[in-house]
């Protein structure tokens, strides 16, 4: 594909793909450590920003909860 009409999501996948082959063992290290704690990065990039506006309000309104609470 083309890189003027690469959606932002195809062009991180484009470059990973490109750290890997140039580089196997850090990204696995790097892979070892994203299953472990999960990454931030991908989970906004596959929700959009519509998704990401839900789990932000949806903590803002747990931490708001849990302050009533306790």
């Amino acid at each position: 594909m083309d890189s003027r009409n690469e959606t932002p999501e195809e062009k991180r996948e484009r470059l990973r793909q490109e750290e890997l082959k140039s580089n196997p063992f850090g990204a696995f290290g790097d892979g070892v450590n994203r299953a472990q704690h999960g990454n931030l990065a991908d989970l906004v990039g596959g929700l959009g920003w519509k998704g990401t506006v839900v789990i932000l309000l949806v903590l803002v309104i747990g931490y708001i909860i849990y302050k009533l609470l306790f």
